[in-house]
């Protein structure tokens, strides 16, 4: 994929020569992977997982399942044998909870799952 500046007018020469005079304009990475972490409330691993997520600067899609519903249904559909929370998934492949993502980090391969 690449990198793609988005800014007033059209074509990245046109939105370059608008920043230099000022404009706002935001760089998208296109090649960034979709991060989702189901979690509930009150869960230390969930805030462990959050806050290293947070720190690397990664967004992520959260789903608070403390309630049951329609995403624990979907959690448990997407990882059946998944029975604590967060479950972590990295362009939709499962990574596990707040331990497997720290021992991705200390083994140094979660920097290219998550493209940085």
């Amino acid at each position: 994929m690449g990198v793609v500046e988005i800014g007033p007018g059209r074509g990245a020469f046109k939105t370059r020569a608008l920043a230099r005079q000022g404009h706002e304009t935001r760089t998208y990475n296109l090649s960034t992977p979709k991060v989702e972490i189901y979690t509930k409330m009150l869960c230390g691993y969930c805030t462990r997982a959050k806050h290293l997520l947070d720190s690397k600067g990664v967004d992520y899609e959260e789903y608070d399942i403390t309630m049951g519903g329609e995403k624990r249904r979907e959690m448990m559909e997407r990882k059946p044998d998944a029975r604590t929370v967060p479950q972590i998934f990295i362009d939709g492949q499962a990574i596990g909870g707040s331990d497997d993502l720290a021992a991705l980090e200390r083994e140094g391969k979660l920097d290219p799952l998550l493209g940085l």
